[in-house]
C-alpha cells in the first residue's frame, strides 16, 4: 500500500473511532448505564503496574484505554486547588457528577460499563475512587524497595516522559544539587520538605508514601474487592499469577489469557532494561539505596518484605 493509502487509511479509521465515541455518548446520555465493577491497579510509580494493566486489557470482559489517565483525573481536581500540596483525593472529593461524568467518558471510549483503568497517582486516591464506585475491584502491586526505588531513581532521569504534568509546579526543585529540576511521579502530603534533598531520599519518601496510604485504605473494602500480588512472583510464574488475579475479579482466564500471560514477559511494557530481580544489587545506585532502606524498611515489612 502506498503511503497516500496508509494515509488515508488512518485518518478514516480516526474519524470512524471518532464517531462511534459520539454516539456512545449519546446512547450513555439517554440510557445512562452504570459503571459496573470497574478494575483499578494500585501500586507505585515503577512497580510493575503497567504490566498488570495491560494483561487484564486483554481481556474481553473489560473495557480499556490502553493509555495512563492521569491527565483526564487532573482534570477533574486538579492538585493546584489543594495548593499543590498532594495528588491524594478523599471521599470527600467524590460526588455523582464526578461518578457520572468518569462513568460517561470510560463508556464512550471503550464501550463498556466495566473497563480497567490505571495512573500514578491512584493509589493516592482509592478512598474517592471507591466513593465513586462502590463495587470496584483493587488490584495493588507490590515491588520490593530495593528495585523499585531504583527503578524510581532512573525514571526521575526522565522527566519528558514522568514530569509532563508538572510544568507549573509553583514551587523551586533542585534536587541532588540540581541536577534533578522537575518533579516526576506523583506530590505526597510532605513532598516539599524533599525539592532539595538527594534523589535517593525523594524516591524513598515517594515509595514510602503511596504503599502507606495503599495499605491505609485497604481497610475500607472488603476482602473480595481487593487483590494483592508481589511484583517479583508475576517475573516467576506470570501464569499462575495472573489465574489467580483474574479470579479474584471475577473474569474468565481464557487459553488466549494464558498464552499471552506465558510470554508476557518477552516484551516488556516501559521498561528500562531486561527484566530481572535485585538489580539494584549490582547497578550503579546500590550505595544510594543501602543509604535509605532503614527508611523504607517498616513499610516494606506491612507490605510482606524482609528487610
Amino acid at each position: 500500500m502506498s503511503e497516500f493509502w496508509v494515509k488515508v487509511d488512518k485518518t478514516l479509521r480516526h474519524h470512524a473511532q471518532a464517531g462511534r465515541r459520539v454516539l456512545r455518548g449519546v446512547i450513555w446520555d439517554l440510557l445512562r448505564p452504570a459503571a459496573s465493577r470497574p478494575v483499578i491497579i494500585l501500586g507505585c510509580s515503577r512497580a510493575g503496574t503497567t504490566l498488570v494493566y495491560k494483561t487484564f486489557s486483554e481481556s474481553l470482559e473489560l473495557g480499556s484505554l490502553q493509555r495512563e489517565t492521569h491527565d483526564f483525573w487532573m482534570a477533574l481536581h486538579h492538585p493546584r486547588a489543594r495548593n499543590w500540596d498532594t495528588h491524594a483525593l478523599d471521599a470527600r472529593h467524590a460526588s455523582p457528577a464526578d461518578r457520572d461524568y468518569v462513568t460517561r467518558y470510560f463508556y464512550a471510549w471503550t464501550g463498556r460499563s466495566r473497563w480497567v483503568d490505571k495512573n500514578n497517582q491512584n493509589g493516592l486516591c482509592v478512598p474517592y475512587l471507591h466513593a465513586l464506585f462502590p463495587d470496584a475491584h483493587f488490584v495493588y502491586v507490590k515491588r520490593s524497595p530495593g528495585d523499585n526505588v531504583n527503578s524510581l531513581i532512573e525514571g526521575w532521569g526522565k522527566p519528558e516522559e514522568f514530569a509532563t504534568w508538572s510544568a507549573e509546579l509553583p514551587e523551586q526543585v533542585a534536587i541532588d544539587g540540581g541536577r534533578y529540576t522537575r518533579w516526576c511521579f506523583f506530590l505526597a502530603e510532605g513532598w516539599r520538605a524533599y525539592s532539595r534533598a538527594s534523589i535517593e531520599e525523594v524516591c524513598a519518601f515517594q515509595y514510602v508514601a503511596i504503599n502507606q496510604a495503599i495499605l491505609e485504605a485497604r481497610a475500607l473494602l472488603s476482602p473480595n474487592q481487593w487483590s494483592e500480588v508481589f511484583y517479583e512472583d508475576l517475573v516467576r510464574d506470570p501464569v499462575n499469577e495472573f489465574r489467580r488475579l483474574f479470579s479474584e475479579a471475577e473474569l474468565s482466564f481464557t487459553p488466549a489469557l494464558e498464552k499471552h500471560c506465558a510470554r508476557v514477559l518477552d516484551t516488556p511494557y516501559n521498561a528500562f532494561s531486561a527484566i530481572r530481580l535485585d538489580k539494584w544489587k549490582d547497578g550503579c545506585n546500590r550505595a544510594r539505596i543501602e543509604r535509605i532502606l532503614p527508611m523504607v524498611e517498616p513499610v516494606a515489612r506491612r507490605m510482606g518484605y524482609e528487610p
